[in-house]
C-alpha cells in the first residue's frame, strides 16, 4: 500500500510540474508498480487492450474526418449568419453551438473550430470576442456532458460500472445531466462574462494566407474560366491537350482537368494536372487562364459548356509560393527554359518582384535574384520540390497548407457516418457494441476518402491522451488491490457519511473537482472512479450519482487556464489572466457542484 500511495504521490507531482510529457510519467509510474510486483504484467498491460482506449483511437479520427470534411465548421458559419449582430443572441446560439458539436468532437477541436468564427464575427460585427472565447472554452467540456464519447471521463465511469457488474451507460444516459449543466453555463456566464468585455480584445495576430486569398493577390480568379465537356463538344472528346495548341491559338493555358463521379459512398473528385499527351474525355471539366476573348473562341469552336466560375479547389492540386535564392541556378533563366515543368511537374503562375505581380507573357521573362514564383502543381510535386534548398525556398509550410484543406464535398458522407455510429450507440437492439461502432465509423471515413490519406488520419491521433489512459487505467487496479481505495472511501465515508450519502456525494465531486486543476481529467477519473464506487456501495447507495459526480468533477474545470486544454487554447486570443478565470470559472464550477448535488439523486436515486 505504502508504494502504491508513494507512487501515487509522486505521479501527481510530476503532471503538476510539467516539465515531463504526461504520457511518459504515466509510463514510468506502470513500470514501477509492474516491477515491484504490485501488478502483474498482463493487469499492467490491460489498460491498451481496453475498449476505452480503443474507442479513444476511432474517436480521435471520426472527430478528425469531421473537421477535415468542413462538417463542423459549416455548423458554426450557420450559427454566425444567425446571431445578426446582436452580441446576446450570438453568445446564446455560440455556446449552443459549441455544446452540440462538443457532445461528438473532442473539447479541443470544438474550441478550434469556433475561434476563427468568432474572431471572423468580431473583426465584421460589433460583437466582442473577448466576451465569447473564454465562455467557448467551457462550451466545450459542458456539450461533451451531453454524450457517452463527449469526453473520456464519461467512458471510464461506464467502464468502471460495467467491470464491477452494473449495467453499462448507454450512449445518451448522460443527456439529462448534460442538458442541465448547458442551461446552467448558459444562465451563469451571460452575465459574469460581462467581466471580461472590460478587457481589450486581444492584438490581432497575422494569420498564415489562405490559398484563395494567395490566388486573388495574382489576380487569378479574374483570368481563369471553368468549361464542362458535354455532349455537344464530340470534337474535344478523345483529344490530347498538345492538339489545342492552346497557347499560339488562344492564348491559354489549360491547368486542370477535373472528372467528378457519383459512388454509393459519395461524390468522387480527381484532380489531373492537363499534360501535352492528357488526353481531355466527355464529363471532364476543364480550368482554363489567360485571355479572355481566346477563352471565348475556344469555347465557340469546340462548343464547350460555360460553367461561370472562377473559384479554384485545392484537393488534389495546390499552389505555394517560393522564393528564387541567390545560389539559384536559375537566375538569368528565362521560365520557359526553367525545366519546372519537366523537372517537378509545376506550372508557374506568376511572379512577385518587389511589389509588382507579373502574369503576363511569362514565358519570356527571366528570373532574378529574390523573386517569387507562384507555383501551381499537385501537393506532393509541392512538398517534394520543398525539398530542395539550393535553388528556392518554399513560403510556408506547403505540407501544413495540404493538410489544411478541406474536402467540403465529402462532408454529407463524414454526416451520414457520424449519424449511424451514434444510431448504432443509441439503439440497444443493434448487436454492434459501441467499441465496434466507433472502429468501423473511423474505418470508413478513411475509405470514403474524407482525409487526403491514411497518414493523414493517424497524425488526428493524439497519441500523448492515448498513451496517458492505457498507463493510467492500472493505476486503478493497483488502488484496489493494496487497499488505497477502500481506505480512501472510508476516509470519505467516515468524515462525511454520518452527513448523509448528500454530503458524501459532495465530497466526491470537490475532491475530483479538486484533483483536476493539477492533474488531467482522465487520470483523475480513472482514480477517482473506483473510490466513488466503493464508497457508494459502503453506504449501502446506487453508485451511479456518485461516479456521475466524478465525471462532472472531472470535466467541469473551468477556475484555471491550465486546467483542460480548451481553456489554454483561448488564454492568448482572448487577452485573459490567471485571475479572469478565477473569476469566472470558479463560480460556475461551484454553481454546478451545488446544484448537481440535489440533482443527480433525483436523475439516479440512491
Amino acid at each position: 500500500m505504502v508504494l502504491t500511495i508513494i507512487t501515487l504521490l509522486i505521479t501527481i507531482v510530476f503532471f503538476i510540474w510539467g516539465r515531463i510529457r504526461s504520457d511518459i510519467v504515466a509510463m514510468m509510474a506502470l513500470m514501477v508498480l509492474t516491477a515491484s510486483g504490485v501488478l502483474t504484467t498482463q493487469e499492467a498491460l490491460s489498460g491498451f487492450s481496453s475498449p476505452i482506449v480503443l474507442m479513444m483511437v476511432g474517436l480521435f479520427i471520426v472527430g478528425g474526418a469531421i473537421l477535415q470534411t468542413g462538417l463542423a465548421q459549416s455548423v458554426g458559419n450557420s450559427i454566425a449568419r444567425l446571431s445578426g449582430g446582436n452580441e446576446t443572441r450570438a453568445f446564446v446560439l455560440v455556446m449552443l453551438a459549441t455544446a452540440v458539436i462538443g457532445a461528438f468532437v473532442s473539447n479541443t477541436g470544438t474550441v478550434a473550430i469556433m475561434m476563427p468564427i468568432i474572431m471572423s464575427m468580431a473583426a465584421t460585427s460589433n460583437i466582442r470576442a473577448s466576451r465569447l472565447l473564454m465562455p467557448v472554452a467551457f462550451a466545450g467540456s459542458l456539450g461533451g456532458m451531453l454524450t457517452l464519447i463527449g469526453t473520456p471521463p464519461n467512458l471510464v465511469i461506464s467502464e468502471t460500472l460495467q467491470r464491477a457488474g452494473f449495467k453499462p451507460l448507454g450512449f445518451f444516459s448522460f443527456f439529462p445531466t448534460g442538458v442541465i449543466v448547458i442551461v446552467i453555463g448558459v444562465l451563469v456566464l451571460l452575465p459574469l462574462s460581462l467581466w471580461l468585455i472590460k478587457k481589450a480584445d486581444g492584438k490581432k495576430r497575422r494569420k498564415g494566407q489562405s490559398l484563395s486569398a494567395l490566388a486573388k493577390q495574382y489576380h487569378l480568379t479574374e483570368k481563369i474560366y471553368k468549361y464542362h465537356v458535354g455532349k455537344e463538344a464530340r470534337e474535344l472528346n478523345g483529344m490530347r491537350v498538345k492538339e489545342l495548341d492552346l497557347q499560339r491559338r488562344y492564348g491559354l493555358t489549360l491547368l486542370e482537368i477535373r472528372s467528378e463521379r457519383k459512388r454509393a459512398f459519395g461524390k468522387v473528385i480527381d484532380q489531373h494536372m492537363a499534360w501535352a499527351d492528357s488526353v481531355i474525355s466527355h464529363g471532364d471539366i476543364l480550368f482554363f487562364y489567360g485571355d479572355q476573348a481566346g477563352m471565348q473562341r475556344l469555347a465557340a469552336d469546340y462548343r464547350l459548356q460555360n460553367l461561370r466560375s472562377s473559384h479554384l479547389d485545392f484537393y488534389d492540386i495546390g499552389i505555394s509560393e517560393i522564393v528564387i535564392l541567390p545560389t539559384s541556378r536559375l537566375i538569368g533563366t528565362r521560365i520557359k527554359d526553367s525545366r519546372l515543368r519537366e523537372d517537378y511537374a509545376l506550372n508557374i503562375l506568376g511572379i512577385r518582384r518587389d511589389e509588382e505581380r507579373i502574369t503576363e507573357d511569362l514565358g519570356a521573362h527571366r528570373l532574378h535574384n529574390g523573386d517569387i514564383l507562384l507555383v501551381q502543381g499537385k501537393w506532393d510535386a509541392i512538398i517534394q520540390m520543398n525539398q530542395e534548398n539550393e535553388n528556392w525556398v518554399a513560403l510556408g509550410r506547403p505540407d501544413m497548407k495540404a493538410a489544411k484543406v478541406i474536402f467540403d464535398y465529402k462532408s454529407p458522407v463524414a454526416a451520414i457516418i457520424m449519424l449511424l455510429m451514434v444510431l448504432t450507440m443509441v439503439f440497444d437492439f443493434i448487436p454492434i457494441a459501441p467499441v465496434t461502432a466507433v472502429l468501423m465509423a473511423s474505418l470508413f471515413v478513411i475509405l470514403t476518402g474524407c482525409f487526403r490519406s491514411v497518414d493523414a488520419a493517424y497524425k488526428t491521433i493524439n497519441w500523448e491522451s492515448v498513451v496517458l489512459i492505457g498507463a493510467m487505467m492500472p493505476m486503478s487496479t493497483a488502488l484496489e488491490k493494496t487497499g488505497v481505495s477502500q481506505m480512501v472511501s472510508e476516509t470519505l465515508v467516515n468524515s462525511l457519511g454520518a452527513f448523509g450519502p448528500y454530503a458524501l456525494l459532495a465530497g466526491i465531486y470537490f475532491t475530483t473537482s479538486l484533483l483536476t486543476m493539477f492533474i488531467s481529467n482522465t487520470a483523475t477519473a480513472v482514480l477517482m472512479a473506483p473510490i466513488a464506487l466503493v464508497a457508494a456501495q459502503q453506504v449501502g447507495v446506487s453508485p451511479y450519482a456518485f461516479l456521475f459526480a466524478v465525471t462532472l468533477g472531472a470535466s467541469m474545470c473551468f477556475a484555471s487556464p491550465f486546467s483542460t486544454p480548451p481553456n489554454a487554447l483561448v488564454m492568448k486570443a482572448g487577452n485573459y489572466t490567471f485571475m479572469d478565470y478565477v473569476r469566472v470559472g470558479l463560480p460556475l464550477q461551484l454553481i454546478i457542484g451545488i446544484v448537481m448535488t440535489f440533482v443527480l439523486p433525483l436523475l439516479f436515486p440512491f
